[in-house]
């Protein structure tokens, strides 16, 4: 199909960027978004056997079908807030696993700061006893909280309210990275942190509520998009399959102990604008229906400085535009 084409071939041209890897690599949360792409790439650029975790079984055969039969790819059901059994040896990890939807931090905020803690522990100890090279520990940029800065680097630092539960995603990611941080001093582990601004792409699971997919999923079942808010909040956009490219690049090259920005600093717009270019794509269009249900969006403005990562080499190659348009038709 000439749409699911276009998903690949954005990622063969992120791939004639990368360096060529081999080995075994564990990619956990391999089923979400950007662990699915994480997958979808190695498989298609990499000599590597890749190891794919998740917990739900039934959903890995739909997302990874195409390589059932392929002797590099292995599906590895487990729950990571589960300690690892096993001798198989992984020379990359790429830990992805984390519940991002907002649905989950309402629901289950005990069970998302669990799963970024207790999971970061198991795989680094599995990791330290099995000559693990190096991590890429996938955080998010939801750690700076409500910054001063108008734009963050690596640096930045701003306010999270402790005591709001909906904290429980980006106090966790917080502690998650000090405790990279102690692995590295105390254990000499490898462990290479990224922060990805917010993230969207195909093959998102159904799970996922966050802004993006609510207004792909609308547009996909030929609804306009109806908006609950102004959308007035301003943030830094990536396209997943430009993500996916950065967190191997940061594999590769990336700084032992150090946390690199993920972002396009040319896709900058606010919710409102992001409603309106994927109704456009559609032909449908934004329907304002504002209604003041008492709940606040923690992070009003997020704008990530990448000159860090592009340090590195990296560079993104797909406008907001494009992504959309790419998104829109792999999923139809």
């Amino acid at each position: 199909m000439a749409e699911i084409n276009t998903y690949y071939q954005d990622l063969e041209q992120v791939a004639g960027l990368l360096p060529m890897l081999s080995g075994n690599i564990l990619v956990t949360g391999s089923t979400g978004l950007i662990g699915g792409c994480l997958v979808d790439l190695l498989m298609r650029h990499s000599q590597c056997h890749v190891y794919a975790m998740g917990r739900n079984s039934q959903r890995a055969a739909r997302r990874f079908a195409c390589y059932q039969h392929d002797e590099r790819f292995h599906f590895l059901q487990h729950d990571i807030c589960q300690p690892l059994d096993g001798s198989t040896r992984f020379d990359y990890i790429v830990h992805a696993a984390s519940n991002a939807s907002p649905n989950f931090f309402q629901q289950q905020p005990v069970e998302v700061m669990r799963s970024n803690m207790e999971g970061l522990c198991n795989l680094v100890e599995y990791g330290r006893c099995h000559e693990m090279q190096r991590m890429v520990y996938v955080s998010s940029g939801e750690v700076y909280g409500e910054c001063s800065d108008s734009v963050f680097t690596e640096s930045s630092s701003g306010y999270v309210d402790i005591l709001s539960p909906r904290s429980c995603y980006p106090s966790s990611k917080r502690a998650a990275e000090t405790l990279c941080a102690a692995y590295c001093q105390e254990y000499g582990a490898d462990i290479v942190i990224a922060r990805p601004c917010h993230t969207y792409g195909p093959y998102f699971t159904e799970s996922d509520n966050r802004v993006y997919a609510q207004f792909i999923r609308n547009v996909l079942r030929g609804e306009d998009i109806v908006m609950k808010s102004l959308g007035q909040q301003y943030r830094s956009w990536i396209y997943v399959a430009d993500c996916a490219a950065a967190l191997l690049l940061l594999l590769a090259k990336g700084q032992r102990g150090e946390a690199y920005n993920i972002a396009h600093e040319e896709s900058n717009i606010t919710i409102r604008q992001l409603a309106e270019k994927i109704a456009a794509i559609a032909g449908k269009k934004v329907v304002m229906d504002i209604r003041d249900d008492g709940n606040t969006t923690p992070i009003s403005r997020a704008v990530f400085s990448t000159e860090k990562l592009e340090s590195l080499g990296w560079r993104p190659l797909f406008t907001i535009d494009d992504g959309l348009r790419h998104t829109i038709e792999a999923m139809r």
